[in-house]
């Protein structure tokens, strides 16, 4: 029930009318007063609007006294929502105003709802490459639009991490501070059409923030790192075993001259 009204009230009806309509729905039909009654509100508040229900063609009223009033089937209503958002959105896309160059700026997002549907329609509107650099479990969130953007003829560029397969792992900096790190997330990065990316977290709790922006600086950035990883990749699949003999797992003895860890401290004493 909730999930219904959040998705009537997205759609611009208000809390009142979102649960007029349920109940109307539910019970076929009924009077202002049985509403009234039923969802425990005042019956002026009811009545106003049913009554701009039924101007707007949403609900109807029958004769006699009191009038009963029902709400369209869902298929109607469907039709006729859509219908009016999309002559809505047309409107707007005609008619908003168009003004001068933006300079690029960062946006933080946050939220799993907020930064996937971002990234759908950045997705959807792809013309020519999208570099991703994403865990397996992130990538299959989006597995539709990614394989629809190769339908479209786009070209996608995967690195994935997170299974046995993949780029290079870089080593996690620890805090200078000796603060605690959240380590339960897991990072992605999309680059599109090379002037626009999302750089962002995905945490097991379902937290989600990411920073959004068009700054060539950072969609270089990205870029840079999902080439250095696939180099770094190819190389040790070339020469795995001379490369881990010579320099550790992962180049654990490269990484050691610059990234200082706790244990590296902990000998030093």
């Amino acid at each position: 029930m909730e999930q219904l009204l959040l998705h009537l009230r997205n759609l611009g009806f208000t809390e009142m009318e979102s649960k007029i309509m349920v109940e109307l729905a539910a019970k076929g039909q009924a009077s202002g007063y049985e509403v009234a009654k039923q969802l425990g509100v005042s019956r002026s508040n009811v009545y106003a609007a049913l009554q701009r229900l039924t101007q707007q063609g949403y609900v109807r009223c029958g004769e006699g006294e009191p009038a009963r009033y029902s709400v369209l089937n869902p298929e109607e209503l469907a039709v006729m929502i859509s219908g009016r958002v999309q002559d809505s959105l047309l409107f707007v896309e005609n008619e908003m105003p168009r003004g001068g160059p933006v300079s690029p700026s960062f946006y933080n997002m946050e939220g799993e709802r907020n930064v996937l549907g971002t990234l759908i329609r950045q997705l959807n509107s792809a013309k020519q490459e999208i570099v991703v650099d994403v865990w397996r479990e992130e990538a299959s969130l989006l597995r539709n639009e990614l394989e629809q953007a190769e339908l479209r003829g786009v070209r996608l560029l995967w690195a994935f991490d997170g299974g046995n397969a993949g780029p290079v792992p870089y080593p996690a900096w620890p805090p200078l501070d000796g603060g605690a790190r959240r380590t339960d997330g897991r990072k992605f990065s999309f680059v599109i059409d090379r002037r626009w990316c999302m750089l962002g977290m995905r945490y097991e709790d379902g937290t989600v923030q990411s920073v959004v922006t068009e700054h060539p600086v950072l969609v270089e950035l990205l870029l840079n790192h999902f080439t250095q990883e696939m180099v770094l990749f190819e190389l040790e699949q070339d020469m795995g075993t001379e490369l881990e003999q010579r320099y550790g797992e992962h180049y654990s003895n490269i990484y050691r001259k610059y990234v200082m860890y706790e244990q590296d401290e902990i000998e030093e004493e």
